[in-house]
Parts: C-alpha cells; sequence; structure tokens
C-alpha cells in the first residue's frame, strides 16, 4: 500500500483512477492544481505522485520543476506528449517514468508498482555514507555535502552522483547510467546524461576542461575519482 498524490484536473480520469488505485490496496489524494499539489507534498509526504502536464494553474513542467526543488518523491507524469524531445525533457526535469494518454488502468498500476518497487529497493540497500575526497553522499537521506556546504541537487542530479561515487575509478558508460539510474534504453536519449553531467559539474565547482571528481573518458563515458 502507497499514498499516492494523483495531481489531475479532469474529473473522470481522477474517478477512475481514484477508483482503480483504492481497488489495488493504495490510498489516493486527488488534487486538480499544482499550488494545491504542492503543498500536500511537503505536509503529507505521499509515497509517490501522478503529474498530469495539463493544469490549468501552473505548468505541468513547471510543477515538476518545483516539485523536485522540495523533494525526491518519485513522480510519474501523465501526458499527450510523445515527441523524443519532450520526453528527454520530463526526464531531464526529475520524472522518474511517463505514461502517454490515453492509457489503461493496468498499465498505469504496472508503472507504479515498478517505480515503488525500485525506489525501496535503492533505499534498503543503501549504504549509510558514501566518502569521495571532501565530498559526502547521504544515499538515505539522499543527502550530498562538499567541504561542509550541502549540494542543492535535483533527483536525477543525486542518483546519477549517487551511481558514480559507487564506483570510483570505473568508467561508466552513458548508455550504462541511463539503464541503471533512468531505466531507459532508448537510442538517442544518451545525451540527457551529458545535461546531468554537466549540470553536476557545475555544482561540484568544476568544469570538464578543468575536472576533479568527474572525468570523461572520450568515447566510453565517465569516471568519478577521488582528487586527494
Amino acid at each position: 500500500m502507497a499514498l499516492i498524490l494523483l495531481v489531475e484536473d479532469d474529473r473522470n480520469i481522477t474517478a477512475a483512477l481514484t477508483r482503480a488505485l483504492t481497488d489495488a490496496g493504495h490510498v489516493v489524494r486527488p488534487v486538480g492544481q499544482a499550488a494545491e499539489a504542492l503543498k500536500i507534498l511537503t505536509e503529507e509526504q505521499p509515497d509517490l505522485v501522478i503529474l498530469d502536464l495539463g493544469l490549468p494553474d501552473i505548468d505541468g513542467t513547471d510543477a515538476l520543476r518545483m516539485m523536485r526543488s522540495v523533494s525526491a518523491v518519485p513522480v510519474i507524469v501523465a501526458t499527450a506528449r510523445r515527441s523524443e524531445a519532450d520526453i528527454i525533457t520530463l526526464l531531464s526535469d526529475g520524472a522518474d517514468d511517463y505514461v502517454t494518454k490515453p492509457f489503461s488502468s493496468g498499465h498505469i498500476l504496472a508503472r507504479i508498482t515498478a517505480v515503488l518497487r525500485r525506489t525501496r529497493a535503492a533505499v534498503d540497500t543503501a549504504p549509510s555514507v558514501i566518502t569521495v575526497g571532501e565530498l559526502e553522499i547521504n544515499p538515505r537521506q539522499r543527502r550530498a555535502v562538499l567541504r561542509g556546504q550541502a549540494l542543492q541537487l535535483t533527483r536525477r542530479e543525486f542518483d546519477v552522483l549517487t551511481y558514480l561515487a559507487e564506483r570510483v575509478g570505473q568508467v561508466v558508460s552513458r548508455r550504462e547510467l541511463l539503464t541503471e539510474v533512468w531505466n531507459q534504453s532508448r537510442i538517442g536519449e544518451e545525451q540527457t546524461i551529458d545535461v546531468h553531467i554537466s549540470w553536476l559539474r557545475r555544482k561540484l565547482g568544476e568544469t570538464a576542461a578543468a575536472p576533479r571528481f568527474l572525468h570523461t573518458v572520450r568515447g566510453v563515458g565517465v569516471m568519478m575519482v577521488d582528487p586527494r
């Protein structure tokens, strides 16, 4: 059983999804606006969010970014957008998965089960602290600190950083990151990895030309190193 925040302004879809999710044993908090969803997200700490992009008050993509700024909760986006560029943007902005409309209740339930399974498994097996030089990562608290200063990371940035930190000295390919962190394997989506590595470098105070933690191995992937 999970507490699911359903952010959807279409009453028919809300009713159908609420019924299906409740029948599957989940507790559902349906809301029709992004502002209300953000309030509930911080107050009630749901286990998962289903986010429609066509909201009346705030664009769904902006709402996703706002959610990522305050919470690491898993988010499944429901969207009518089907282009590769749109999907890459959603995943880059922090969505854990997506479904394209129209979708069946069985489809969304399967996606929910998969995302919750991955999230809970990651928490259960996560080490308490990973230390790489002056960088400390606490996977269970989803907190990263560099030289005593907390890093403001999105969910995906944190996941990429942790995955690489657990493999210090190993070259990790973009395809591996896409498969293991994004749980995606479609050709053409690797460019989102480069974007996240660039963002991480900026927050770690380094550049591709002068790396400290994240070193690019041309034609292969990226490697986390201990700069000491």
